[in-house]
């Protein structure tokens, strides 16, 4: 499943298609939400963000829809004259001057006040967004260390989207590599200096997914890496899916373990457990 930088990445596309622009057309599957379309034709776009792996359209009259695209679902640009090349069952169309973005397979759409988001039943349970919500170092650390998480292993806690919203499993794998912890620590036997450094890898590295389309890996091992022949799917991540192979920084071999039930992958010298 897309983790917060692909969909991030998705809302950004979807704004620079129809953000500022008005709408012509507007079209739901959902028989609860078709009776909402016509109030819709008319109103501009302001803008189009991300909550974890929600995507939010906000219109001008203060609604927003929500979608997420869960496992299938997918968002189409394309000319509005034009219909994507696809067998997907189209479940929401927004058209505007001439624009159009279609969401095919997706089955959790609604349409909300924009002061009632806080009462949604998914994003009411989720933690700040690292890339919508402005989350700073300081109150990275602060969260980690705060009565809910603090005593939770980092290797299950980094998962909870109460924590953080977006973060899924390979940037999981790939902060806990760049803080050079092990997944059985918890937040409250951490130094301050060893606190401050995973609250920057926790926003650094998925800054980088989502500026570097998913590569999360430093450039001069990447590039290194790519010197060597290797395919995206080796020299994109650290430690990531690289089980076998060495630590780019002392060699040894990375490990693939299975921890809360998901892959997890770690350098054993630079993260040695506690």
């Amino acid at each position: 499943m897309p983790e917060g930088p692909e969909i991030r990445r998705a809302a950004d596309r979807v704004h620079e298609q129809l953000a500022g622009r008005r709408l012509e057309h507007v079209w739901f599957a959902f028989p609860e939400l078709a009776p909402e379309a016509d109030s819709l034709v008319g109103r501009r776009v302001s803008a189009v963000d991300s909550w974890g792996k929600a995507l939010l359209t906000r219109f001008d009259d203060g609604r927003v829809l929500y979608s997420h695209n869960q496992l299938y679902g997918v968002w189409k640009l394309h000319d509005a004259e034009r219909e994507p090349d696809t067998e997907r069952s189209l479940r929401v169309r927004l058209m505007a001057e001439g624009r159009a973005a279609s969401l095919y397979s997706a089955s959790d759409v609604s349409l909300w006040e924009e002061g009632s988001l806080g009462r949604h039943p998914f994003l009411a349970r989720l933690g700040p967004d690292l890339l919508t919500h402005g989350v700073t170092v300081e109150q990275a650390a602060a969260r980690l260390q705060s009565a809910p998480f603090r005593r939770r292993g980092l290797g299950g806690l980094l998962l909870d989207q109460r924590l953080f919203a977006g973060v899924g499993n390979y940037l999981r794998s790939e902060i806990l590599y760049f803080a050079g912890l092990s997944h059985k620590v918890r937040p409250e036997a951490l130094s301050q200096p060893e606190l401050v450094r995973l609250a920057r890898a926790v926003l650094e590295v998925t800054h980088q997914a989502y500026t570097q389309a998913g590569v999360t890996n430093r450039d001069d091992w990447a590039k290194a890496e790519r010197s060597r022949g290797a395919g995206f799917r080796r020299w994109r991540f650290a430690v990531f899916e690289r089980d076998g192979l060495p630590c780019h920084a002392c060699g040894a071999a990375i490990e693939r373990l299975m921890v809360a039930s998901r892959r997890l992958y770690r350098c054993p010298a630079c993260q040695p457990d506690p």
